[in-house]
């Protein structure tokens, strides 16, 4: 048990010190723009906690959680989110929802950048693109 506990320290430790993009994800982070739109108003947020592997948030339509998992080939990210089920307001908050899920189980890079005259993140996988605002810190 010791062995096992040990082993899981040293792979989540060295996961996180492969990718320094990811320990700079920590906070939280407000989606701006989904596959070249707009999306500011659906309020999707993502909050990432690199030191735990964790992502929690709202999808614009349901409270999401999941655990990352990072591809040792692509180092791209992944997580399977476990989610609310409650009913979208509308149809850019459920189009949201849907490729932000999409995304999240797919597999990811993340990389950092200015788009759109503001200084964010990227999160794109092989069907969508999306950027995000880091969330101001109170």
């Amino acid at each position: 048990m010791h062995n096992k506990f040990l082993l899981f320290s040293l792979l989540l430790s060295t996961l996180l010190s492969a990718n320094t993009a990811l320990s700079q994800l920590s906070g939280s982070w407000h989606m701006r723009v989904l596959d070249g739109m707009e999306v500011r108003k659906a309020r999707a947020i993502l909050d990432f906690d690199a030191k735990k592997m964790r992502v929690d948030g709202f999808d614009s339509c349901n409270r999401i959680s999941g655990t990352l998992i990072r591809n040792p080939q692509t180092k791209h990210l992944r997580t399977q989110v476990r989610t609310t089920r409650m009913a979208c307001r509308g149809k850019v908050q459920a189009w949201v929802s849907k490729r932000l899920h999409e995304t999240m189980s797919e597999g990811f890079s993340i990389k950092k950048e200015t788009k759109y005259g503001i200084e964010g993140i990227t999160l794109k996988s092989a069907k969508h693109e999306l950027f995000f605002k880091r969330m101001r810190k109170d």
